[in-house]
């Protein structure tokens, strides 16, 4: 229990580096909390620091939520007494607890879609199956982009679609369920955003800059 306790704690203060905030006071000298949306990610990070900047964030984000999954297990996984698959979603999870909810910025970060993707992308090395069903997420994601331009309904009816495919890809309950509770939190931590698509107030993403 020891080294599970020990390895939730390290995802979850890697999962805390606040990136967008970092670029944000590097690259600008501005507290990226106090522009655009207030959001402390990569769509924020997008918009107020260029695209180069923002998408170094989002691989960044996405790295961030990666690495502990794929290595932590490796590491201190193997001396764990549960099960590999469960200690790398309470890892996981513990990451993408940590971008929202980050200990470096009073426990206020980014929405977790970009550390979600990439706690998915090294939970899919580990549980068979889940290549499958993030590769259709994604396609989703890009589709619902392309046609939109809007980042923050791309996320969402990817987040939505996830938990359905992995039914309908007859995936183990706990699997389910995990992927039902990361998808809750995208969709809480888009609160704003659905109001704002509702009210047709929620801006696009321009190709032309």
């Amino acid at each position: 229990m020891l080294w599970t306790i020990l390895g939730i704690i390290i995802s979850y203060l890697f999962g805390s580096i606040p990136t967008a905030y970092i670029f944000g006071r590097i690259i600008k000298g501005i507290d990226i909390r106090k522009f655009g949306s207030g959001n402390v990610g990569a769509t924020n990070a997008l918009r107020l620091l260029g695209k180069g900047w923002g998408i170094t964030v989002l691989a960044l984000d996405i790295l961030k939520g990666f690495l502990p999954v794929v290595i932590l297990p490796s590491i201190i996984g193997i001396k764990a007494n549960i099960s590999l698959e469960s200690f790398c979603i309470f890892v996981g999870i513990s990451c993408i607890c940590g971008h929202n909810w980050t200990i470096f910025l009073k426990f206020k970060g980014g929405k977790g879609v970009a550390t979600t993707l990439g706690v998915l992308l090294g939970l899919s090395i580990k549980i068979a199956g889940l290549k499958i069903i993030l590769g259709i997420t994604i396609f989703i994601w890009l589709t619902v982009f392309l046609f939109t331009r809007t980042i923050s309904l791309a996320s969402l009816l990817a987040a939505l679609s996830f938990p359905i495919l992995t039914v309908l890809f007859r995936q183990s309950l706990g699997l389910i369920l995990i992927v039902t509770l990361l998808s809750v939190f995208i969709i809480y931590r888009h609160k704003s955003n659905i109001q704002r698509i509702l009210e047709g107030k929620e801006p696009k993403l321009s190709f032309k800059k």
